[in-house]
């Protein structure tokens, strides 16, 4: 193609005539018309593991015999589709756990929907006066920080807290007892009748109900055993550090921010808006029921593992 133009040359081959024109001065200065590695930029970076830093990983490539940035490689793992994010709070699962976790899973994964209707999900939580800041961004004027409607009120140890221990089913939320002393056995079984049976029946559950309560050391002692046989209670064998299983955790958390909203003033305050804001919250219940087998499915596919339910 000696002695043509840069547009002659391009119509032969079908490409741009810029395209021609810059492969063309690269053979000419560098006498390749192949696109080079740029200068400073690793060829391969490989993580050790998800928390391998960059700092890491730029003294594990000079060690290799290339010199980047962290920027470098800031920029080259993001090209790969991977981004820096704070590490999730799971319970640490053991192989048992991960086992029984696996069994629970595969034994319930082709139960028909209608049957965790039937099922009374049961826990206890934690609710701090100060604890839960949903409101943490607001519009504010240069050097207003702070003002008092620019700032939150905190106070040490979250102002106080108390203890709940609530059920609900498909067919909406069950009684929320506040729990005033450190819990016994004893104690639990006193909650279960003043709280979980007249649930049971509010609700109108019917027979062949099923209670889910978790492997805490008050429900599985002897005492709470012998109360749940002695009232003919059938129970859902529940797979340890399984809190993502238990639909429950989601009104936990919608329950707190319910509550954050109305900004209680004292432990007394605060029992009350829980009570009031856990009577109105029934219509997520048969959602969260609905969906059930997508928990189950979604552990299968993590392999047993904690999931983001």
């Amino acid at each position: 193609m000696a002695g043509k133009g840069y547009g002659e040359i391009a119509k032969q081959l079908g490409e741009k005539r810029s395209t021609v024109g810059a492969i063309i001065r690269k053979w000419k200065k560098l006498n390749v018309t192949v696109s080079l590695p740029r200068t400073g930029a690793p060829c391969k970076i490989s993580p050790r593991g998800p928390r391998t830093t960059r700092e890491e990983l730029v003294n594990d490539l000079k060690r290799a015999g290339t010199t980047v940035s962290k920027v470098t490689v800031g920029n080259t793992l993001r090209r790969h589709g991977l981004k820096s994010c704070m590490a999730r709070k799971v319970p640490l699962l053991k192989p048992a756990h991960v086992k029984a976790r696996l069994k629970f899973t595969n034994d319930h994964l082709d139960d028909p929907e209608e049957s965790w209707e039937k099922v009374m999900w049961s826990d206890e939580t934690k609710t701090e006066l100060f604890g839960h800041n949903s409101t943490n961004r607001v519009w504010r004027k240069k050097n207003d920080e702070d003002h008092p409607k620019n700032t939150i009120p905190t106070v040490k140890h979250g102002g106080g807290s108390i203890m709940l221990w609530g059920g609900f089913s498909a067919h909406g939320t069950g009684r929320l007892h506040c729990i005033k002393e450190r819990m016994t056995g004893a104690m639990y079984c006193e909650i279960l009748g003043n709280n979980l049976l007249p649930s049971v029946r509010a609700l109108k559950m019917g027979r062949g109900w099923v209670f889910q309560h978790d492997n805490d050391p008050k429900h599985t002692a002897r005492i709470t055993k012998e109360w749940l046989c002695k009232k003919h209670i059938k129970v859902l064998a529940w797979p340890s550090q399984s809190p993502d299983l238990n639909p429950i955790e989601n009104l936990w958390r919608e329950l707190k921010l319910r509550v954050s909203q109305r900004q209680p003033r004292n432990l007394t305050d605060l029992e009350k808006i829980c009570v009031e804001e856990w009577a109105k919250i029934p219509p997520a219940c048969v959602n969260l029921v609905k969906n059930y087998r997508k928990r189950l499915t979604s552990v299968t596919a993590n392999k047993g593992y904690c999931t983001k339910y």
